[in-house]
């Protein structure tokens, strides 16, 4: 796995819905946040387990996540 861009011009977020076991099951998104780069590549930026909320704060936790992880090695 090779560096990450310093610029992806593109950075889709998705998320899907899984049942977890930990202790009880529970439905918990999976969240994964692609960047597309100028040449049209894709890289995985980051991955995350999400609790289930869904509110402004928690995208606001999800994206600062984004923005420091991605590019923690820069």
């Amino acid at each position: 796995m090779g560096p990450l861009d310093r610029v992806y011009p593109v950075v889709l977020i998705d998320a899907i819905h899984v049942k977890i076991r930990d202790g009880a099951v529970a439905n918990r998104p999976i969240y994964v946040a692609v960047g597309i780069t100028l040449a049209g590549e894709r890289d995985v930026l980051v991955m995350w387990v999400g609790t289930g909320g869904q509110g402004a704060k928690g995208w606001l936790n999800h994206l600062s996540d984004l923005k420091t992880a991605a590019w923690r090695t820069s």
